[in-house]
């Protein structure tokens, strides 16, 4: 499956049937509780990120948090 992942085309591994976000973030080295993520230009609460179900040219833009002082 090809997705743009912050303007980057990517090639992941995953079956149609199993091709949930929670499950690509996870394959792309990201921490859920570190980032906020758009797919197709709108914001996915990560409650949802194991019921939401990625295809083929979809566009992700993840945002890594941050902390400081």
């Amino acid at each position: 499956m090809k997705i743009r992942v912050n303007g980057e085309e990517k090639k992941i591994e995953l079956d149609q049937e199993n091709a949930l976000l929670s499950t690509a973030l996870h394959h792309m080295g990201y921490k859920p509780n570190t980032i906020v993520v758009e797919l197709n230009n709108l914001i996915i609460n990560s409650m949802k990120w194991e019921k939401v179900k990625l295809k083929d040219g979809d566009n992700l833009e993840i945002v890594s948090i941050v902390g400081g002082g």
